[in-house]
């Protein structure tokens, strides 16, 4: 917002004053310096630098766009080339789109769509970009990393035990935790908020961790039970609920970009990418050990296991490295194969070590003591490793897969129903057909050709390419299917390549200007000064599972624990998850930070006793009281001196929507509609028929999700881009929500059903609409409520009957008004927050 607003007032008058809209490093957030090196200084390097920087022999229209001042003041013309915050007034943008005729960049070849829209976000969000030049400097030296100054950042010293602080204030910390967070509080001078009444606690701590509402029964028993143990009963009981891994699964599907679809240009469905989501569940649920649970996903299939069960589910964890987005238009594979590993590179330094691994891509990190080497050392490990994720070969799907196979031995569940061999060899016929079709057509247009090369053209190549693209499809639905009609047990995931290769340092990451070749290893920064980083023998994956996953990694715990705090808390411990960079911020208990990594390691990486470690704390059943003294102190709460509200994530709105309705399907999906869907551009059509064919009320988390076709109960309420790395949600409270929540078919459905169970239950009216509130708030009406709830059913009862005095129109009118009544509790404040 900063530089939009400098941007508005050094423009005024046409003339751009660079020292106005100057802005330091610690002045652009860490997702926008992220976005900016990732999505957006790449393509500058790769597409502009040749005619637009120092470097050119000759700078064209006397634009260049090496350094964030040149980029803004432009060229030539005596137009800007950036205006933050403004594309109508960054000849940029003009240019790239080509809007003009005169001005188009790059010339020859528009830049693709999804790039286009980047620097239209990247403009919208005030053009943060963190590249300097001074006078005298050379705009293109080398920044030299010192590596023993680098190891001194806080993130990459190890976590330290600390004597616990001494406090003036006796008898309220009830745990290590406590105790760090009221030496915080009484440093401040602040003071820590009353506990939360039971109602609230117990609502809370059921949605954080089952991601639903408790039953009126579980709520009731709670209040009653003033016994000691009474919260870590109910703590254990949601804890062993096999709702928890659905909840916390879909925190860490967040954290590493999971989807069912390649996105980008063009959108091709993966229909295996269940099996990865339905690993995540089932890990949580079984409390896998977090370092073992990292380990299977870069390289479990290089790991011992204990049977073929096993040794397939180590399999389908490696799909983590295969759901990524990816432009499978690409026609140059060698480019699709480097773009393949930097998303892989990317997602894994984010989500694992909270480092931005990839913006070393083009160039030394320009904040990180990371090195481009650091990068292609790295690139070299998943170069040598073959990304398996089921494309069919069709037009503007230049780079197919195949994918793992697993044994029948396995027991894997299908999403597949068994068919009849009938249908089998009925599904070989097709093939055949499609087959001859396709080497008729080609047979024609080399005809064609022979008699007149002038002759054929497009049209011969799509009809070459619309019957290949069929014969493909109908063998990519019999690839499904053994000859006696069982499914085949396929997945996306990793194996290692026959043979290992390093990788060649790319100048600018330019494929075209290799330079030296970096042997496979690991990142510097984090080894030992003077450790062997190389790696001489396979892939490498399995080494560094190891070096990730390590004890001595100083991220790896760090970064999960302050994940695990943020999702319980309101707010991260390092407000930037995904980020413990130089860039990112300072814990802001730092102690209590390393506490909670080292017991986390030393518990066995257990994410439950984390999270129950958190829960029986004082700090976490504080109530969300407001207090003005403590506010006018830290109004951010930074210092966590109240529980902070939090709005609920999509998914529990809407679980929570059909389970007070009495809809919620709680029996785990076997599959995905994605699964079920044939391949190709028909798949989409096969998926919209299949969700519109019936009620959907599965949980969440089993809702398919295709990038850019998210369902819209999600998009509403800030589901995340599924490309990329997000490890918090964004929150917001906007009119399209309340729209929703008050027009959508199923939001009404399931009001209709919520009424239809309330007019069920035992007793008169005013008994069962109290029972309504029980259901969605998790507590009695108050006085002033229940007045407010008279009124609205006296009134609304009879203008709903019409006038009519019949039965039948009473009770229609009565039915009415309870719907009415269920649809405005979903729509309140009080349903979507936690307090």
């Amino acid at each position: 917002m900063k530089l939009i607003v400098c941007a508005i007032v050094v423009f005024a008058s046409g003339v751009p004053h660079l020292s106005a809209v100057e802005a330091t490093h610690g002045e652009i957030s860490a997702d926008k310096l992220h976005f900016f090196e990732s999505k957006i200084r790449p393509v500058l390097v790769e597409q502009c630098y040749k005619c637009h920087s120092t470097e050119s022999e000759k700078v064209k229209g006397g634009l260049r766009l090496d350094t964030r001042e040149a980029t803004i003041q432009g060229g030539e013309s005596g137009h800007p080339g950036i205006t933050p915050g403004n594309l109508v007034e960054s000849s940029l943008y003009e240019a790239i789109t080509w809007a003009n005729d005169d001005m188009q960049m790059p010339p020859k070849n528009k830049l693709p769509e999804d790039v286009i829209a980047n620097f239209k976000k990247w403009i919208e969000m005030g053009a943060p970009d963190p590249r300097e030049s001074k006078v005298g400097d050379n705009a293109g030296a080398k920044r030299e990393i010192n590596m023993t100054e680098g190891r001194k950042h806080w993130a990459f010293q190890p976590p330290i035990k600390t004597q616990l602080p001494k406090l003036k204030t006796e008898g309220w910390a009830v745990s290590d935790v406590d105790r760090w967070i009221l030496a915080g509080l009484e440093k401040g001078g602040l003071k820590p908020m009353p506990p939360a009444d039971r109602q609230t606690l117990i609502r809370r701590i059921s949605y954080d961790l089952t991601g639903l509402p408790p039953t009126p029964e579980e709520v009731d028993a709670y209040v009653k039970d003033r016994s000691p143990s009474a919260t870590e009963r109910i703590v254990d009981q949601y804890l062993e609920s096999p709702r928890f891994g659905e909840r916390w699964a879909r925190h860490w599907l967040d954290v590493v970009r999971y989807a069912e679809s390649s996105g980008k240009e063009v959108n091709l469905l993966y229909p295996h990418a269940w099996r990865y989501r339905d690993y995540v569940i089932d890990a949580f649920n079984r409390d896998k050990p977090y370092d073992q649970f990292l380990k299977e996903q870069i390289a479990g299939d290089l790991m011992r296991y204990e049977n073929k069960r096993d040794q397939a589910e180590k399999i389908v964890a490696t799909g983590f490295l295969a759901i990524g987005a990816k432009g499978h238009n690409n026609r140059d594979r060698r480019q699709f194969n480097l773009d393949l590993v930097d998303e892989q590179i990317d997602a894994l330094s984010q989500s694992m070590l909270g480092l931005t691994l990839a913006c070393a891509r083009c160039h030394d990190h320009k904040f990180d003591p990371v090195t481009q080497r650091d990068y292609y050392a790295l690139a070299g490990i998943f170069l040598s490793s073959e990304t398996l994720y089921g494309t069919h070969q069709q037009l503007q799907n230049n780079n197919p897969s195949s994918l793992i196979e697993l044994e029948s031995e396995a027991q894997q569940v299908s999403a597949l129903a068994k068919i009849r061999p009938e249908e089998v060899a009925e599904l070989k016929r097709r093939h055949e057909a499609a087959k001859k079709v396709s080497e008729e057509a080609q047979k024609e247009v080399l005809a064609l050709r022979r008699e007149d090369r002038e002759r054929g053209g497009a049209a011969s190549f799509l009809k070459i390419r619309a019957a290949r693209d069929r014969e493909e499809s109908v063998k990519a639905d019999l690839d499904q299917f053994h000859n006696d009609g069982t499914p085949r047990t396929l997945t996306m995931g990793v194996l290692d390549r026959d043979r290992p290769v390093n990788s060649a340092l790319l100048v600018r990451g330019d494929l075209k200007q290799p330079a030296e070749t970096v042997p496979r290893g690991l990142v510097e920064v984090l080894c030992a000064e003077g450790e062997p980083r190389n790696i001489s023998e396979g892939s490498g994956r399995l080494d560094l599972a190891w070096f990730i996953a390590s004890k001595e990694n100083p991220l790896t715990a760090r970064v999960m624990v302050n994940r695990i705090w943020l999702k319980l808390m309101g707010s991260g411990l390092v407000s930037t998850p995904d980020n413990f960079g130089v860039m990112g911020q300072k814990p802001s208990h730092p102690e209590l930070l390393d506490a909670l990594a080292l017991s986390f390691m030393d518990k066995g990486w257990s994410v439950k006793r984390m999270i129950r470690e958190i829960l029986l704390s004082r700090s976490y059943q504080m109530s969300s009281t407001y207090d003005p003294d403590n506010f006018a102190l830290d109004p951010d709460n930074k210092l966590h001196w109240r529980m902070n509200q939090r709005r609920l994530e999509a998914e529990a709105i809407r679980d929570a929507m059909l389970a007070v309705a009495g809809n919620l399907n709680l029996y785990p999906v076997d599959g995905s509609p994605v699964a079920r869907a044939t391949e190709g551009r028909e798949g989409f059509f096969t998926l919209n028929r299949e969700l519109a064919g019936k009620p959907y009320n599965y949980r969440s988390i089993y809702l398919p999700i295709v990038r850019d076709l998210i369902p819209e109960s999600l998009t509403v309420f800030d589901f995340p881009d599924a490309s990329l790395v997000n490890g918090e949600r964004d929150s917001t409270n906007v009119p399209s929500q309340s729209l929703f929540l008050m027009n959508n078919p199923q939001v009404l459905s399931a009001a209709d059903a919520m009424a239809a169970r309330i007019a069920k239950h035992p007793g008169n009216t005013m008994e069962r609409l109290t029972y309504a509130y029980q259901l969605t708030f998790a507590r009695l009406p108050t006085e002033a409520e229940l007045a407010a709830i008279r009124s609205f059913w006296m009134r609304f009862a009879q203008q709903a009957n019409d006038g009519k005095n019949t039965q039948q129109a009473r009770d229609q009118a009565q039915y009415a008004a309870l719907s009415a009544f269920c649809q405005s509790l979903f729509a309140s404040a009080e349903f979507r927050y936690l307090n």
